[in-house]
């Protein structure tokens, strides 16, 4: 039912070397874009992920209670993911672990503070 996620940014190529870097562990590459503008991630099998610049000229900002969540294979991709995130530049929004019977996910926010999920049930 979804097709992509779109996020925004101040800094686009700054944003752009976060994902490549992240997304590269989930088999994601770079999937569209337009230059100076907007670019999106997929790695072919399920919703992409977009960064832009906001159409209307002003900051972009993230919303309070808005998440994305990306699936990752295993609890070990899980931990990788995360500990990427964090090596990158994002921060700590919860450490790894079991969250609710068999939920496991470790909680960062990205360079721009959207706030992520990767997780594995």
């Amino acid at each position: 039912m979804i097709g992509y996620v779109m996020l925004g940014t101040n800094d686009l190529d700054r944003a752009a070397n976060f994902y490549d870097a992240l997304l590269e562990d989930l088999g994601a590459k770079r999937a569209m874009s337009d230059p100076g503008r907007f670019i999106g991630w997929s790695n072919g099998a399920g919703p992409m992920l977009a960064i832009t610049k906001p159409y209307d000229g002003n900051k972009a900002n993230f919303g309070n209670g808005v998440m994305v969540a990306l699936a990752a294979g295993s609890q070990e991709a899980v931990n990788k993911i995360h500990a990427k995130a964090l090596s990158l530049g994002g921060s700590d929004e919860g450490a790894p672990g079991l969250r609710g019977g068999t939920f496991y996910g470790g909680y960062f926010r990205d360079l721009d503070g959207n706030k992520f999920v990767a997780f594995h049930m």
